[in-house]
């Protein structure tokens, strides 16, 4: 019972010095890979990079010491990410503190669904994704994560658009017009880098490596660039009106929605107290509120453009560095030789101190010390908008990290609880929100490094949280000038593992409508990206529309001898069929959404077969039978025998039987109707139906193809 509640405690059966050390090395292993890539994707989340260092903290441990697979590694992981990022895009702007907090109450949500499930023993409920659907997702998804790191790659600033591939064409156009140099050559090293080493050294943590060199480099020579700036040292009057104009939107535009919450709360004791004239004048001034904090969104994602769109050259003087627009240098004045743009984001600019960036983007400084303990504010306005988001990201976690956990299970010969393990991912959310970590999940890279390094039990997981805790705690100035365009590398490198081309071609070769689903399921995410729970969802009602259709239109085949001896769908094979009888083969449950679809293919086989005197059914393949299922048969046997027919069962088996019995079907058929197997219904009805019978040659009994 107490390996139930705690399953850790299965560890401990014959754990030695050897298991200890050999967890030890593959809990630093998996840390060294888990610190770079849990802030790369924190980035993609749209939080400040060392929340990947929150979620990589306790999670792992949890995890670990609450499921049932001793090797899987969990934390931050590029599609939850990136769902994450996409959920929370229309409630705040990426690393705002509304945002946080919104990103700690989902993962509070995702926690809690999964740990219901798991309790409530309901770990099945996964299957709802099937195989062409998340194969279609996970290839769209690599896409757009690939893709959604180009600006850091490049080196250049954009607004998110309605749609991913609208923001890319933008991102693309900034590329042309300015791209820093340093950044893209760094960016694209590290990836070379990391892509090599995994090559020809794969036991060699290519991660760290990359990390670790492009960050002394970016050190030594100076790659950030950031300095402060009055608005008065910069002598283009075009920039300094655009300065203006901007703060003059970003400052209305609180403003309004001040008045907006206000008129909200107007609006709602209107509704309570049933007043219809002021209910309508409260709705009225929310409308036009709210169109005009759209209008300033607009004005001000326009304003913003434009002032990132500026090239400056400084010319050092002095007094200082005066910034004059790149073509506009005064004659006889040397500019110190970089190109400088304003930091421009969803805030007001301080004219006294405007921030230049004359050189590339780092992570920047990191609270150093472990992240506090708190429950995320319940913002109930807000959980009814992340429900939906949280549901599928805790499905597909989830089965991410199940299958990470079988595949390694296959390996290790270790028995998995899939109930226990979404357990284990519910805790290690709902701690992770309480320790300012995002949603996250199992990782494929990470479980595998972890199971190549020899790790044995959980212990691996929890010297990787250990470990973390120690770089929080004292190293986080290494990492303060790691380049953002090497982040953006390392996510890149992680989702091309994701890419699986492969996968639409098997789905289509097992049935074709899976590679179709398939296919849909990834078209319908790139197109409404950043929305992807609508493309999962959409992919989800086409395999559940598939499956309906299949059930109400089951395979309803006529068998007859084939040269292997045995009894075989006619069409298929291309038999001949038997003139007298008719052996009706009906594969699956017969309910009441297909009942009528076998009374029809009887019916016109009672039609079509003029000389027909006895149909066989053959219930092998009909597994279950409901009341409408029971109804049916029940007419069929009267209608094929009020037309001087008549009709017999077998292949019956015990569950279907069981409601013929309790129905009284079973008499009105006639015991002596229903056989054990096929053959024995061949037997004692061939004579009777073949008397007088012109057929030479019976296909039930005979090999017959059609020549």
């Amino acid at each position: 019972m107490l390996t139930k509640i705690f399953p850790f405690l299965s560890w401990l059966k014959g754990y030695n010095t050897k298991t200890f050390r050999l967890d030890f090395i593959a809990g630093l292993t998996v840390a060294l890979v888990l610190i770079p890539q849990s802030m790369a994707y924190a980035q993609l989340a749209g939080m400040p990079s060392y929340y990947g260092l929150y979620a990589a903290f306790l999670p792992p441990m949890i995890a670990a010491l609450f499921g049932s697979s001793r090797q899987l590694a969990t934390g931050p992981v590029a599609v939850v990410s990136l769902m994450t990022a996409a959920s929370l895009a229309p409630l705040a702007s990426a690393g705002s503190e509304g945002y946080i907090a919104y990103a700690l109450l989902l993962s509070l949500i995702v926690g809690t669904f999964q740990f219901l499930l798991g309790v409530l023993r309901l770990g099945l409920v996964v299957n709802f994704l099937s195989h062409p659907v998340v194969n279609g997702f996970t290839n769209a998804g690599a896409i757009i994560i690939a893709t959604s790191q180009l600006a850091k790659m490049f080196g250049v600033y954009v607004d998110g658009k309605a749609h991913h591939y609208e923001t890319i064409i933008e991102v693309c156009k900034s590329a042309v017009h300015y791209t820093h140099w340093p950044t893209f050559i760094i960016g694209v090293g590290a990836f070379a880098l990391m892509f090599v080493l995994k090559k020809i050294a794969p036991k060699v943590p290519n991660v760290l490596v990359a990390v670790g060199l492009s960050t002394v480099i970016s050190w030594a020579i100076g790659y950030q660039y950031d300095t402060k700036a009055d608005i008065s040292t910069i002598q283009s009057e075009k920039t300094r009106e655009l300065v203006a104009s901007f703060n003059a939107v970003m400052k209305a535009k609180p403003e309004l929605e001040a008045k907006q919450a206000e008129a909200g709360k107007i609006l709602d004791e209107a509704k309570q107290s049933h007043n219809g004239m002021t209910v309508l004048e409260a709705e009225h001034e929310v409308k036009t509120l709210q169109f005009g904090i759209e209008e300033l969104s607009v004005k001000g994602a326009e304003l913003r453009k434009e002032l990132r769109d500026i090239l400056l050259k400084g010319v050092p003087t002095e007094s200082g560095m005066t910034y004059y627009a790149k073509g506009e240098v005064p004659a006889g004045a040397v500019d110190d030789g970089r190109t400088w743009r304003l930091k421009v984001g969803n805030r007001a600019l301080k004219t006294e101190e405007l921030t230049m960036m004359g050189g590339g983007a780092v992570v920047g400084e990191i609270p150093q010390g472990l992240p506090s303990f708190s429950i995320p504010p319940l913002d109930m306005r807000a959980i009814p908008h992340l429900l939906s988001a949280a549901i599928i990201i805790s499905l597909l976690g989830f089965m991410e990290a199940i299958s990470i956990a079988k595949a390694m299970a296959a390996k290790t010969g270790q028995r998995l609880d899939p109930n226990q393990e979404l357990i284990g991912q519910g805790l290690a959310n709902i701690i992770g929100s309480m320790t300012n970590a995002y949603p996250g999940s199992g990782s494929f890279s990470r479980s595998a490094v972890n199971l190549q390094a020899g790790a044995l039990t959980g212990m691996s997981s929890l010297f990787t949280s250990v470990t973390v805790g120690l770089v929080l705690l004292f190293f986080t100035p290494l990492l303060y000038h790691l380049p953002q365009s090497v982040l953006a590398a390392v996510i890149m490198m992680a989702v091309i593992g994701l890419i699986n081309a492969s996968g639409f071609i098997h789905a289509w070769h097992a049935k074709k409508y899976d590679g179709i689903i398939s296919v849909f399921s990834f078209l319908m995410t790139l197109a409404f990206a950043p929305h992807l729970d609508k493309g999962i969802i959409i992919g989800v009602v086409l395999s559940l529309a598939v499956f309906l259709y299949k059930s109400m239109r089951p395979n309803v085949s006529t068998l007859s001898r084939h040269d292997d001896d045995s009894l075989k769908n006619s069409v298929m094979h291309g038999l001949k069929e038997c003139q007298y009888i008719d052996m009706i083969r009906f594969e699956g449950p017969l309910f009441f959404a297909n009942a009528s679809y076998l009374e029809d293919k009887i019916t016109d086989r009672m039609m079509n077969k003029k000389s027909l005197k006895h149909i066989v059914i053959v219930a092998n393949g009909m597994n279950d039978i409901d009341a409408s299922g029971e109804e049916v048969l029940s007419l069929v046997v009267s209608t094929v025998r009020s037309a001087g027919l008549d009709i017999s069962f077998c292949g019956v088996n015990e569950t279907v039987m069981a409601v013929l019995e309790r129905t009284h079907l079973i008499e009105k058929i006639g015991r002596d109707h229903v056989y054990s197997t096929m053959e024995k219904a061949i037997c004692a009805v061939h004579d009777t139906a073949h008397k007088k019978s012109e057929e030479n040659e019976c296909p039930l009994t005979n090999v017959c193809y059609i020549s």
